[in-house]
């Protein structure tokens, strides 16, 4: 149990997780400068499958694996308050945990990322050889292009756009990730999140080219001669909580509920619960891949979803009231099962 005036904070230790909690340790001690905020490395059954090889499986990593120690940690009382990216943590929560706040949101899109003609001479085996201009899109790619993404929600809107594609597993951080594009050629392009990206300090600049951040922060290493485009959310939306932290707590906890008060943005809040009572209606955990995208406009809530399940595509929307965001997931859900 952590001394009164010191709170724990649990994460997972890869780059990104350090990063979007040393963000959220920042927020608490400038609101609450008498505390002492700690920051806990917990490591979970994700972190210790990411170093498998991808081909060794061909089912992808099962929700909860990122989370559960986190949430051990809670319960047992070895930590006040876990960070989690939100797309990560299961619809369903543990009794007696609960989604304390969620911050503000950050992009929500995917971005393709792929070699320039010059990187990808020089990379040996290559299947692309030629390379590719900067601002291409998915449509632009050639026949045939081997696409990396572990993401079944991903694969299957690809694959909507372009039935072409070859698409093949990933694993590993951000970075081992980009060195697998840039170094060893063993695909031509490669889908990650805008926002783990933006928390990485990794940019995009005006002409297309993917860069390290000139921030103290940016860590992650960034090969040269590596090449970015966002995929629209028309062609490929987000996974359910896309680009939100989601802070979990104990159920109870007063304490920790006026910290987490002050970390949350009610418009992000109100918007994931959408999408997270979408997923949930469609069967939560399930396998099937599913996205969703709620947006506010003043005080109305529009919720887009889509389901990929059994070789047919499902498209919907539902608009209302951002107060009943629980509803309108399930009310889309019904409407995409129906």
């Amino acid at each position: 149990m952590s001394h009164d005036k010191t709170i724990v904070i649990a994460t997972r230790g890869s780059a990104l997780a350090l990063a979007q909690t040393n963000g959220i340790a920042d927020v608490c001690r400038s609101a609450f400068p008498d505390l002492r905020f700690e920051i806990k490395i917990i490591k979970t059954t994700g972190d210790k499958l990411q170093s498998v090889p991808a081909s060794a499986s061909v089912q992808p990593l099962v929700k909860g694996l990122f989370t559960k120690e986190l949430e051990v940690a809670l319960l047992n009382g070895e930590a006040d308050f876990a960070v989690h990216s939100l797309k990560d943590l299961p619809t369903e929560l543990p009794d007696g945990l609960t989604l304390a706040a969620v911050t503000k949101r950050e992009d929500v899109r995917d971005v393709l990322i792929y070699r320039d003609a010059e990187t990808a001479l020089r990379t040996p085996h290559s299947a692309l050889r030629t390379g590719l201009e900067p601002h291409t899109a998915i449509r632009d790619f050639p026949d045939g292009a081997t696409i990396a993404t572990s993401s079944t929600r991903r694969q299957a809107q690809l694959l909507a756009v372009r039935p072409d594609l070859k698409l093949i597993p990933v694993r590993g951080n951000v970075g081992t990730r980009l060195r697998k594009l840039a170094e060893r050629g063993e695909f031509d392009g490669l889908v990650l999140a805008a926002a783990g990206l933006n928390r990485l300090q990794i940019r995009i600049s005006a002409e297309g080219k993917l860069t390290r951040g000139k921030d103290a922060s940016a860590t992650t290493e960034v090969p040269e001669g590596l090449l970015a485009s966002h995929l629209p959310v028309e062609e490929m939306l987000p996974c359910v909580g896309q680009g939100a932290i989601g802070i979990e707590a104990r159920n109870g906890d007063e304490r920790i509920a006026a910290i987490c008060r002050r970390l949350d943005d009610a418009e992000t809040h109100a918007c994931v619960l959408a999408e997270r009572a979408f997923l949930r209606g469609m069967g939560g955990g399930c396998l099937s891949p599913i996205a969703a995208l709620a947006e506010m406009t003043g005080d109305r809530l529009r919720l887009r979803g889509v389901s990929f399940q059994n070789g047919t595509i499902r498209r919907g929307e539902v608009t209302g009231v951002s107060a009943e965001s629980d509803a309108l997931g399930a009310r889309l859900a019904a409407e995409l099962k129906a």
